[in-house]
């Protein structure tokens, strides 16, 4: 693959624009210390959908990874092991809890017949905005193992979605894992990072023309043409609005999604 870029935004600028884009919370401190392995470090997830032939629990569910900032599962009330169901990973923006990641699809769950996982982050935002790639890839890959071990996943629809901050993290870590990850949907995207590339998935990108927070010409504007010279199918949409998700746009992408 050709090298990769760091886009958008850089050095001290990068982060003042990215700590004003939500909610602040106090820093937590990563429960996973010391077991960050070099698959972490570069961004990779090593769990894999798997037939799963037995049923298992519908609802929400919290999956018991850990004791603070447990990521949450919902699995439509018509779930069956017979047959293979989409998975739509939500990453919610900075300061924002997995309930924040939770709502970008959970409306659709039991209309489109869709599984949706909400993993927090470790700290206040995605670890990339602390130096790299770790200690969040390994909460995912943990997250992706449980349910990849208990629900049969179509492997050709696994969608990594997110929110502002969670949107720059679903396009890095999505891009990375695109051997994993076939759909990438990116709400308020401010940057995607560096990272060996993976994979072809397709993309979805949607962002307010008059966004304070990560402006849409400093981002998007910059982001899907970079993408799309790289050779990444992207679907892109500009809304009037500022920094949020309009909702009719949630619906076009799990559409997008599920085509």
């Amino acid at each position: 693959m050709p090298r990769r870029r760091f886009l958008v935004l850089g050095g001290a600028s990068t982060l003042a624009l990215f700590a004003s884009s939500c909610d602040t919370v106090e820093r937590v401190t990563s429960s996973l210390g010391d077991g960050i392995t070099p698959d972490d470090a570069d961004g990779r997830i090593s769990a894999r959908p798997q037939r799963v032939t037995d049923d298992a629990p519908t609802g929400r569910r919290a999956l018991g990874l850990a004791e603070h900032r447990d990521a949450i599962l919902y699995v439509p009330r018509t779930y069956t092991a017979r047959r293979a169901w989409p998975l739509v990973v939500g990453l919610h923006g900075a300061g924002g809890r997995a309930k924040g990641g939770m709502r970008l699809f959970r409306r659709f769950a039991d209309e489109l017949g869709i599984l949706v996982l909400a993993p927090p982050s470790r700290d206040a935002s995605w670890d990339v905005r602390y130096g790299g790639f770790g200690p969040d890839v390994a909460f995912i890959d943990d997250a992706l193992r449980f349910v990849f071990s208990r629900y049969r996943v179509d492997p050709r629809h696994v969608m990594l979605a997110g929110f502002s901050d969670g949107a720059s993290y679903a396009l890095s870590l999505g891009l990375v894992n695109g051997d994993v990850f076939t759909h990438l949907c990116a709400f308020s995207p401010g940057f995607v990072s560096d990272g060996q590339r993976h994979g072809r998935p397709d993309v979805f990108i949607a962002h307010g023309v008059d966004d304070p927070v990560l402006p849409i010409d400093r981002t998007s504007r910059r982001i899907v043409p970079e993408l799309r010279r790289d050779g990444y199918d992207v679907t892109y949409v500009e809304f009037d609005g500022d920094h949020h998700v309009e909702p009719e746009n949630q619906e076009r992408a799990a559409r997008w999604f599920l085509a």
